[in-house]
């Protein structure tokens, strides 16, 4: 050792004193047990780590929010049929839904934010024969905006949520938490506003057009093309309301749903009526006019066989790039399986 460090060791042991009782030390285990709850109460201080409350409650305690984005009264046992199965066999409900709690309701404790089809299978199996099944919770604190994008991210990939009801969804929750603001809404949901536009556009078809589906939750959001292209201008769109009305007259008479496809085709056909000129077409030829919402003529479709669908693109009529690039998707969902 240096001078220069033998003196400073020196000093340093000089303002020990060496003669007093040694404080007693904790033993390595204990040591190490308060070291970690200690970090652990930091990190939850923090917010570096979340705990979760899971609870198994009797689901006749829980009600739906009012913002669910699940039609509750549209489930059934064959909507739920995978469900069902999966926690008969599991013995339990694996996944929790998200709820919060209830204040002032002596009727319920929580209600269920992300949940429905699990809130519905548990009542549903407790009264067929397996009363021992509770429901399995995660009580959180959220308010009514935060609720509706966290339904949204788990509900936004499942299958078994129809494109109407995940549409008429977003179009409440514009006015309710963003104030119409579409573009802020996008951001919020992390979407591009024309995908938004799409479902919100679903969601707006007037009831007079709806009508002619015996079952408006088989629409997806790819048929709102078509339809919204039929609204105007308006003499385009009394002659759709009025063919929906004898499309559902027709249906409810004959009680066989047509499909959605076929039901597209008949009101296109009724709101553009085939021109016909020159030499009689072949059987089953008929040329239909799509038009932009302006009532700009974009493309002719001037027929469909066995072969194929043959077009006219119509880009000399005054519509737009958008306006073509619709009505070709339009064609598809009319024409292509």
């Amino acid at each position: 050792m240096s001078r220069k460090n033998s003196s400073f060791a020196a000093d340093l042991a000089a303002g020990i004193d060496l003669t007093s009782e040694a404080a007693p030390r904790r033993s390595g285990i204990a040591t190490n047990v308060l070291t970690g709850r200690a970090n652990r109460l930091a990190d939850l201080a923090s917010g570096a780590v979340v705990t979760r409350t899971h609870e198994l409650v009797d689901p006749a305690r829980c009600r739906m929010w009012a913002g669910h984005n699940r039609e509750y009264g549209l489930l059934n046992e064959q909507r739920c049929e995978d469900l069902i199965e999966s926690i008969k066999a599991q013995g339990r409900q694996e996944i929790p839904a998200i709820v919060r709690r209830v204040v002032g309701d002596p009727n319920y404790d929580f209600e269920v934010i992300c949940g429905a089809r699990r809130h519905w299978t548990i009542s549903w199996l407790r009264s067929h024969n397996y009363p021992e099944f509770k429901f399995l919770i995660d009580v959180r604190e959220i308010g009514d905006e935060e609720a509706f994008r966290l339904a949204d991210i788990e509900n936004r990939a499942r299958d078994d949520l129809t494109d109407l009801e995940r549409a008429r969804d977003y179009l409440r929750a514009l006015d309710a938490y963003y104030e119409g603001r579409q573009k802020t809404m996008a951001e919020r949901l992390k979407v591009s506003e024309s995908w938004l536009t799409r479902y919100l556009d679903l969601a707006r078809l007037p009831t007079e057009l709806t009508k002619a589906f015996t079952e408006p939750q088989e629409l997806g959001v790819r048929n709102a093309i078509a339809l919204k292209s039929l609204l105007k201008p308006e003499d385009r769109r009394e002659r759709a309301f009025k063919e929906a009305e004898r499309l559902a007259k027709a249906q409810e008479e004959s009680g066989q749903p047509m499909p959605v496809l076929e039901v597209l085709k008949a009101l296109t056909l009724a709101v553009d009526p085939p021109k016909r000129s020159g030499s009689p077409k072949k059987s089953g030829s008929t040329t239909t006019t799509v038009s932009s919402e302006g009532g700009k003529a974009v493309l002719r479709v001037e027929g469909a066989d066995r072969k194929g669908v043959r077009l006219t693109l119509l880009n000399k009529g005054g519509a737009s790039r958008e306006d073509a690039e619709r009505a070709i998707r339009e064609v598809l969902d009319l024409y292509w399986a």
